[in-house]
């Protein structure tokens, strides 16, 4: 019986650390096999068509963690749309300080660069926050709201959230997400009127 190894997980979560780190042109598989410790034929034996197929499951992995972040947000706030934009950009805050200010979001540091690069890639990301986004306008609507304002209270948020990202790294402190937070409960989440 052949033996098992961790070692394809851990090549995905080497290059989604690393994309969120560095960006996708700026990792090389060099880097991600030695930081993996997943010895150079297993690699290709788990991703023939290199780079790009662990890139793609990367960005499956990252989306559908992303996803279920979203979802335990919701639940946890069922009906209360207040709450849920506080929760998110909280939970997103959290992670950016246990990251140190080193991760962004592995979709956005790749949509920065993926369309001159890779079509199929690109589409995946752009459909990882299609249903990111998906997930917010969902609560939103179970919140009352109507469907467009749901909508477009989803896609602001996300994008809120994502350049919070871009410059809590650089500013290196939460101090926007809880500026968001409270410029965005007042707007967002106020009742329709």
């Amino acid at each position: 019986m052949p033996r098992k190894t961790d070692a394809r997980a851990r090549a995905i979560a080497t290059a989604e650390r690393l994309f969120r780190i560095q960006g996708y042109t700026a990792t090389g598989l060099t880097q991600i096999i030695e930081e993996s410790g997943a010895p150079k034929g297993s690699f290709y034996f788990h991703f023939p068509r290199g780079k790009a197929q662990l890139a793609e499951e990367a960005i499956d992995h990252y989306v559908a963690s992303r996803i279920a972040v979203l979802r335990d947000i919701s639940a946890n706030t069922a009906g209360d749309a207040l709450n849920f934009v506080h929760r998110i950009f909280a939970t997103f805050a959290a992670e950016m300080i246990a990251s140190d200010f080193q991760y962004g979001c592995l979709m956005q540091n790749l949509a920065n660069e993926l369309p001159a690069l890779d079509a199929e890639l690109t589409k995946r990301v752009a459909r990882g926050f299609v249903d990111s986004t998906a997930i917010v306008a969902e609560h939103f609507r179970g919140c009352g709201f109507a469907p467009a304002r749901a909508s477009s209270t989803a896609a602001a948020l996300v994008a809120a959230v994502e350049g919070a990202r871009t410059i809590a790294r650089l500013e290196r402190t939460p101090a926007i997400f809880e500026a968001l937070a409270d410029v965005s409960a007042r707007r967002w989440a106020a009742p329709e009127g």
